[in-house]
């Protein structure tokens, strides 16, 4: 099936950390000899998707890569009005001082982030202008992320409405539609309590780190908790996104179903677990190897 290579448009849906494995799922892609012509991305997706649209995908691979614990908690910017726990702006800020401000119009990739306005509740393509106005745009995770005025819109994640974006690619010119779902069904192989223990790095924290540190571990799952019911805020917020993403994706995929679905097992990590980048590429990578080559099997 790949003596010659074929053209895809890849679809990048949300999951939070586990959207870090859209970035294995491109490695497989690339090392088959697919060509990525188009990506549509909602939230995490929006942010891979962008990095890679811009053809700097290693540059934020490397620093996602390194992070730890306390580098995630250090990105994290209280907001104090009461329209979410967070602004945003430190982790966008950094993201553009990797690879400089882009406009999406000038990429060597076509890319669409998908948002969502909060008045008028619709769907909202980001096409033109600022990419990282537009990842910024999708990510705006409610309760968790501020929404983010653009416009004369006032936008949030896209995952609100489409998890997973097919429809932006529906016009493309390519040879295949390859979509990633990063809340796919739960492998029982996957121990997300023994995948999910923390590396210790106290050394680099300063009392304000760990106090903070701790304040958040209330809001999010206590790794050491045994009650199923004792869940934190951000937990519980996290977990209702999952279940209204999974719902409207099921709609969303049933109604236009990609060539290839690449599924990652809601449970490879926890929604705010960014520091376990490597464990999450490797999965990524694993699963879109397994799906291509079923695909490949498939198509004899």
């Amino acid at each position: 099936m790949n003596e010659q290579k074929h053209t895809v448009s890849l679809v990048l849906g949300a999951g939070g950390a586990r959207g870090l494995a859209h970035i294995g799922v491109i490695h497989a892609l690339e090392e088959k000899g697919y060509d990525i012509r188009s990506i549509a991305g909602a939230s995490m997706g929006a942010l891979i998707g962008g990095f890679y649209a811009a053809g700097r995908l290693d540059v934020y691979t490397r620093w996602v890569s390194a992070l730890e614990r306390i580098d995630v908690i250090r990105l994290l910017d209280f907001a104090f009005d009461h329209k979410g726990l967070f602004k945003g702006e430190r982790i966008i800020n950094l993201l553009k001082d990797l690879i400089g401000e882009r406009n999406i119009e000038n990429l060597p990739i076509a890319f669409i982030a998908v948002a969502t306005d909060l008045l008028t509740q619709k769907e909202i393509w980001l096409q033109h202008g600022s990419l990282f106005d537009a990842i910024r745009a999708s990510i705006a995770i409610p309760t968790i992320f501020t929404q983010f005025a653009y416009q004369g819109m006032q936008l949030v994640d896209g995952a609100l409405v489409n998890p997973i974006p097919i429809a932006p690619t529906l016009n493309d010119k390519t040879d295949f539609t390859v979509a990633v779902n990063p809340s796919g069904p739960p492998d029982p192989k996957l121990d997300q309590l023994e995948a999910g223990k923390e590396t210790p790095d106290s050394g680099r924290e300063t009392a304000y780190h760990r106090r903070l540190a701790a304040f958040i571990e209330t809001l999010y799952l206590k790794r050491e908790r045994r009650d199923p019911a004792d869940v934190g805020f951000l937990d519980i917020a996290a977990q209702s996104m999952d279940v209204m993403q999974n719902i409207i994706a099921r709609f969303r995929l049933a109604a236009r179903a990609p060539d290839l679905l690449i599924e990652i097992p809601r449970n490879s990590c926890a929604f705010h677990e960014f520091h376990r980048a490597r464990e999450l590429i490797e999965i990524g990578h694993q699963r879109a190897e397994l799906a291509l080559a079923h695909m490949d099997t498939n198509s004899r």
